[in-house]
C-alpha cells in the first residue's frame, strides 16, 4: 500500500510540477495537495479528466479559518486535585495573534503552518481507482477572500460553496448563485469565523403581532467558550493496575 501511494505521489509531482502545486503531504493518512488559487481550476479539471487520476466525484467542500491556528486559550501548565484548569479570560477577538503568521505552508521541521487565513478544503473520490485525495486552496486576501468556483468541474460543489460563503464569507468566483443558504438574508457577519462573537450580533425571533421576524439587541453576556477535554489520569490507571495485581 505504501509503495502504491509513493508511486501515485510521484505521478502527481511529475504531472503537475512545482509550478502548479505548492506542496504534497500524506500526513494524517490522507494525501493532500496544496494548490495556488491561480491553478485551482486547471488542476481540478486534470484531477477529474486524466485517466491516471479520474477523481470524478467531489464528496465534500468546506471553508477553513486559520486565524487562531496554533494559539491556545487553555491554562493547562499545572494540575490540581480537581484536574487541569479550564479558566480563560474573555479577551475577545483581539486575543488572536496576527503578527507572527507564517508565510510558507511548511516550516523547517516539515510541520504544517498556514500561509493565510481562509482556505477551501475539498475531498475527492475516484471510484475507478478506489482512491481519495484532499486538495486545499488558500485565498490571497484575508479581508476579501476569493477562490475560484468548482461548480463547472463538479456540480456537487454548488451548495457546499454556498455554505462556505455563508459561514466563512469566502466568495467563490464564477459561482452561478452565490447567496446565503443557512442564515437569514439579513444576517450580519459569518458565524464560523474565529472572530465572530459567540453570542452573535443580534437576537432573532418571530413577532406574532408584527407577523414577521424581528432583530433585537443581544442580552447574553460575552464569554469565551473552551471545549471540554477529558484526560486520562495516570494515577487512576496506576491504582487500577495495583488492584488487579493484588486481586490476582
Amino acid at each position: 500500500m505504501a509503495k502504491q501511494k509513493s508511486q501515485f505521489v510521484t505521478r502527481l509531482e511529475e504531472f503537475f510540477g512545482t509550478d502548479r502545486i505548492v506542496s504534497v503531504s500524506d500526513k494524517g493518512n490522507m494525501l493532500t495537495l496544496e494548490i495556488s488559487a491561480e491553478h485551482w481550476l486547471d488542476v481540478a479539471r486534470d484531477l477529474r479528466d486524466e485517466d491516471d487520476f479520474s477523481f470524478e466525484q467531489l464528496i465534500d467542500l468546506c471553508g477553513m479559518d486559520y486565524l487562531s491556528w496554533g494559539q491556545s486559550e487553555w491554562a493547562t501548565e499545572s494540575a490540581s486535585n480537581s484536574g487541569f484548569s479550564r479558566g480563560v479570560s474573555a479577551e475577545g477577538a483581539g486575543r488572536f495573534n496576527w503578527a507572527d503568521r507564517p508565510q510558507e505552508p511548511f516550516d523547517r521541521d516539515n510541520n504544517y503552518a498556514h500561509p493565510g487565513r481562509f482556505a477551501a478544503v475539498v475531498h475527492l473520490l475516484s471510484v475507478q481507482h478506489n482512491r481519495r485525495i484532499r486538495i486545499r486552496c488558500f485565498a490571497k486576501d484575508d479581508l476579501m477572500p476569493i477562490i475560484p468556483s468548482l461548480v463547472e468541474t463538479w456540480s456537487s460543489a454548488n451548495w457546499y460553496e454556498r455554505e462556505a460563503f455563508d459561514m466563512f464569507g469566502i466568495a467563490f468566483e464564477g459561482h452561478p448563485d452565490l447567496r446565503r443558504i443557512l442564515t437569514d438574508y439579513g444576517f450580519v457577519g459569518h458565524p464560523f469565523r474565529k472572530d465572530f462573537p459567540l453570542i452573535g450580533n443580534v437576537t432573532v425571533r418571530y413577532d406574532e403581532e408584527q407577523d414577521r421576524v424581528v432583530y433585537e439587541p443581544v442580552e447574553i453576556e460575552p464569554r469565551v467558550l473552551v471545549p471540554r477535554v477529558v484526560r486520562d489520569d495516570s494515577r487512576k490507571h496506576a491504582a487500577n493496575d495495583k488492584t488487579a495485581e493484588d486481586g490476582s
